[in-house]
């Protein structure tokens, strides 16, 4: 039997309680990139500015990924699996091909945030740490959520203290928190293009929130645990960034960590961190291409970790790129996931093995590019524009379509008569 149920329902007598799935939320959450997206606030923004765009953010993404963790407990259901009723069978690929890929990149990005200091303190070469981590996170990552549960309950409290260290240390060298919120940066981020960095950092993890919450026994649970992640754990993961960032003027958090003297139990525990949450990516993608492929995760997970491995550098070199394409591209996915459910289907699936899915669903691929293009060409926050542009395509594209062909079999019933 398939224990991580990639192609099936996840079924009542393989769900958890509410502690060890709050654990493998805050793992999936405590992620040193978001800490990187925080550093990158710190520079432009004051203190309280940061304050209001992580809560902002934090409560996006929080409804966002709240309603997918319902669906989610509801149906027993990954992201991929949803995707079938609203996408279609083969329309579901699309959406599995880019939270799969974009999940392997989150696991190269993690493989290099860890390489990066590591290679600072012990001159290790770049390429052997890189392949090494790669390898070890691999293997664990092919065990699935009963490895994830064990690393996370280390990892989180881990990451908690050290980066409560760290910012202690911050607000001593400012002079206090008086001397935190008296701070104002040389150069400013717009506070869209801020909210942007918030939501779009974790706007991958968030659309693959079923992945992880349909284990959970409960809808109250899944829901629950979810909106605490996103609130206190990716808030947080923030906060350390930018007051590092702010106390240093450095962006990185290993470089405030290094400055700090900080550097060797900051890569015990960063790695630690890093390796919860390139589990999570590995497990989600290999979730994604299995969807596709047929495949068992299992195997998938080995060459989606291979893949990540060999692009870490690249991805590494290009973070705020990469955060921008992840907030216009995915968040349309689960919007439209939510607005199958809750307004199509009002919040009614059939179960998926009684299921006769069509090929391709087209309000749902019209839906996402039109959301895709909201985000990018809209002004505003783009992850928004790309929530709600899709939201709305993909209403009336489902309505216009289900309408039709009931319309045309009227029609043969007036002939009839």
């Amino acid at each position: 039997m398939d224990k991580e149920f990639s192609l099936q329902a996840v079924p009542q007598s393989h769900r958890n309680g509410f502690w060890k799935m709050f654990v493998v939320m805050l793992g999936f959450t405590f992620f040193s990139a978001s800490m990187l997206s925080g550093g990158e606030l710190g520079l432009g923004l004051s203190m309280q500015e940061i304050i209001w765009m992580v809560l902002l953010g934090n409560l996006i993404l929080g409804l966002y990924t709240g309603g997918l963790a319902y669906v989610a407990a509801k149906t027993g259901l990954s992201t991929h699996l949803l995707a079938r009723y609203a996408f279609g069978e083969k329309g579901s690929y699309l959406a599995s091909f880019l939270l799969g890929a974009t999940q392997v990149g989150w696991f190269g990005v993690g493989l290099a945030m860890f390489a990066v200091p590591v290679n600072k303190v012990t001159g290790i070469d770049m390429t052997t740490l890189i392949i090494v981590s790669g390898i070890v996170m691999t293997c664990s990552a092919f065990f699935g959520m009963k490895a994830l549960a064990i690393l996370s309950f280390i990892a989180v409290p881990a990451i908690a203290i050290l980066g409560s260290i760290s910012v202690g240390i911050a607000v001593d060298d400012l002079g206090g928190l008086s001397g935190l919120f008296a701070y104002e940066p040389e150069a400013t981020i717009g506070l869209a293009a801020a909210l942007t960095i918030c939501v779009g950092s974790f706007a991958s993890g968030g659309t693959l929130t079923p992945d992880f919450a349909r284990f959970a026994k409960t809808k109250k649970t899944a829901v629950i645990t979810t909106l605490i992640a996103f609130f206190i754990g990716n808030s947080l993961m923030f906060l350390f960034g930018a007051v590092g960032a702010i106390s240093t003027g450095l962006g990185d958090i290993s470089e405030v960590m290094f400055m700090q003297g900080l550097i060797v139990p900051a890569i015990i525990v960063l790695g630690l961190n890093i390796w919860t949450t390139n589990d999570n990516s590995l497990y989600a993608s290999g979730l994604g291409f299995s969807n596709i492929t047929k495949i068992k995760k299992s195997k998938v997970v080995i060459f989606n970790g291979i893949v990540g491995t060999i692009l870490a550098m690249w991805l590494y070199n290009n973070f705020v790129s990469w955060l921008t394409l992840l907030g216009g591209a995915l968040p349309p996915i689960g919007a439209i996931l939510l607005a199958d459910y809750f307004i199509m289907k009002k919040g009614n699936y059939s179960k998926l093995e009684e299921m006769s899915f069509q090929a391709v669903r087209w309000p749902a691929i019209l839906a996402w590019a039109g959301g895709f293009a909201a985000a990018q060409f809209l002004p505003g926050i783009a992850p928004l524009n790309g929530i709600i542009g899709a939201v709305v395509i993909y209403v009336v594209l489902a309505l216009l379509t289900d309408r039709v062909p009931a319309t045309e079999k009227s029609l043969e019933l007036g002939k009839e008569v």
